[in-house]
């Protein structure tokens, strides 16, 4: 474990003064003493919400990406920490030029002009992982402008370091606080370093990028830039360039006469057709990878960048988790209880109806109401604290699509705060469900499978017969175990008889030689030890020896 590291966290902290922005309400106790203490330092000239901005800056991509998160939580934070979190989705300090430059010409095998006609050096964006240049090139006999993103250097031994150190905090939750334990954060941390090290890749990316442009070609709701595969590598990759407003820059969407109504309904619609039609999402949708092309303001379309963090999920937890959903928008609280214990979310004994009373405590209040006054993060912190005495656990699997759930709240609050979550969700999942479990599904389904079924129909009757035999075989195999079982309990019976009679055989000649060594005293002084010896002794030989 770098425990340099670990000191460099806690006198960034320190240097930086962060405990200004601890709220007054947590200013308490030994917290109260500690900020006491830390008061006597001295201030640096930087505000308190710059200042947190600077330090997660300072500590590298994965705070900064855990401040990009919190950006998007307008709700928990004044709005100055806001707009300071906000600088960290595309302006985090670039590398110089040359780097990008050199590590650019390494990757294509050759110079900048020998591909592109044009090369901005100023960096275009700059994020945590990647900073991206402008540039033009040839497509076919067309000229198009692009971007080409490049990898930070070195970035991966910086973000395996710090990976590191979450193992080894997560280890002592693990340890030493026990509601840890049904929280996975072990799971958790090993779950986000398998995405921030793809978000490395950017092969990966682009491949990702191709399937959800695929997915949306022609929608009029979605656009995905086309990637130029043959010009990308794991280090860069060259996309077409767009234009467009960023999701969240509401002056430019109002001067435009964007509806931000529709926009708002219409990133729902996206984000549930992504998860549940399509089963691959987009899972780092912060404001500075979501555009708006307002060329209509009429009809609004989003714009997707950096596909490096997708998800999906499995038929089982898709299915789960649309039910609780349709169950959770009807109120059906018992439903929601019963499709966790039949998940295995929570413990198979849990007493469902106890379960769906603490859900119902939970949710009712804040059950359809405009997004303005729901936060679905303290709903969701709220439950798991409810839920802590039924021992719910956290499902790793399932975390990406929280995250992303609270990115679109974030985002939600900011484009239209009286968006209802419930008008638009409700009747996509009660669409989906019936298309799902009802006939038009069932014809579905079987028109999908038809032409697996068709290949397959020539070879039934020799799977039939083979099945057939294979029945009568296991007829004869199970008859020969029948038997094979009986006379094994036969023999365990004729064991447990033998080492009966040994036993008493054995106390049998322990007694004769008794009789023949200690001294007979009273009315049967008379009688000589050698009849008694005798018959025992007879007895337990016959006992150990003849009747076994």
């Amino acid at each position: 474990m770098n425990f340099l590291r670990i000191i460099r966290i806690l006198l960034t902290i320190v240097r930086l003064r962060l405990d200004r922005n601890i709220p007054k309400e947590f200013r308490k106790g030994n917290v109260a003493a500690l900020l006491w203490i830390l008061r006597r330092l001295p201030e640096p000239k930087s505000t308190g919400p710059e200042s947190a901005r600077l330090a997660l800056e300072e500590l590298g991509p994965v705070f900064i990406k855990f401040g990009q998160i919190l950006s998007t939580r307008k709700d928990l934070f004044s709005n100055e920490m806001s707009k300071e979190l906000q600088k960290l989705q595309d302006q985090v300090p670039p590398f110089s030029a040359e780097v990008a430059i050199k590590i650019i010409e390494n990757e294509i095998k050759g110079t900048i002009p020998s591909l592109f006609t044009s090369f901005d050096s100023i960096p275009l964006a700059s994020a945590s992982l990647a900073q991206v240049h402008a540039a033009s090139m040839p497509v076919g006999a067309v000229e198009k402008e692009v971007v080409v993103k490049v990898i930070r250097p070195g970035i991966r031994k910086v973000i395996e370091r710090d990976i590191k150190l979450m193992y080894f905090f997560a280890n002592l939750l693990e340890k030493f606080w026990p509601d840890a334990r049904r929280l996975h954060p072990t799971a958790i941390v090993k779950d986000y370093e398998a995405i921030i090290l793809d978000e490395l890749d950017l092969k990966l990316e682009a491949d990702n990028s191709r399937r959800l442009r695929e997915n949306w070609s022609g929608s009029g709701k979605l656009f995905v830039p086309e990637v130029y595969e043959n010009c990308s590598t794991s280090r860069i990759m060259v996309m077409e360039r767009i234009y467009g407003v960023t999701a969240t820059d509401l002056p430019s969407l109002q001067d435009n006469n964007v509806d931000l109504k529709k926009l708002a309904h219409l990133g729902v619609e996206i984000f549930f057709s992504q998860v549940f039609e399509d089963n691959f999402f987009h899972a780092d949708m912060h404001p500075g990878n979501v555009f708006v092309d307002i060329t209509n303001p009429d009809n609004p379309t989003y714009i997707a960048l950096d596909c490096a963090i997708m998800g999906s999920l499995t038929e089982n937890d898709k299915d789960y988790l649309a039910r609780n959903l349709l169950a959770f928008f009807h109120r059906d609280y018992h439903e929601v209880a019963r499709l966790h214990v039949k998940s295995g979310w929570v413990p198979f004994d849990t007493d469902i109806n106890e379960f769906s009373e603490v859900i119902r405590r939970v949710c009712d209040p804040f059950f359809q109401k405009p997004i303005k006054d729901i936060s679905f993060g303290i709903v969701l912190l709220e439950l798991f604290d409810a839920a802590r005495k039924f021992n719910m656990e956290v499902q790793p699997q399932l975390v990406l699509l929280q995250k992303t759930l609270i990115n679109i709240e974030g985002m939600g609050r900011q484009i239209y705060p009286n968006l209802d979550l419930w008008e638009t969700a409700a009747p996509f999942m009660e669409r989906w469900m019936k298309d799902r479990i009802g006939v038009t599904g069932l014809i579905k389904r079987m028109s999908e499978k038809a032409p697996r079924w068709l290949d397959k129909l020539p070879e039934i009757p020799d799977l039939a017969y083979d099945a057939m035999v294979e029945i009568r075989d296991l007829g004869a195999q199970n008859r020969a175990q029948m038997a094979t079982l009986a006379e094994l309990r036969q023999a365990l019976r004729e064991r447990t008889k033998r080492t009966k009679y040994q036993r008493l055989g054995g106390l049998a000649l322990i007694g004769a030689i008794l009789s023949l060594l200690v001294p007979v005293t009273g009315y049967a002084a008379d009688i000589d030890p050698i009849i008694p010896g005798a018959v025992l002794g007879m007895l337990g030989i016959y006992w150990m020896y003849v009747h076994t």
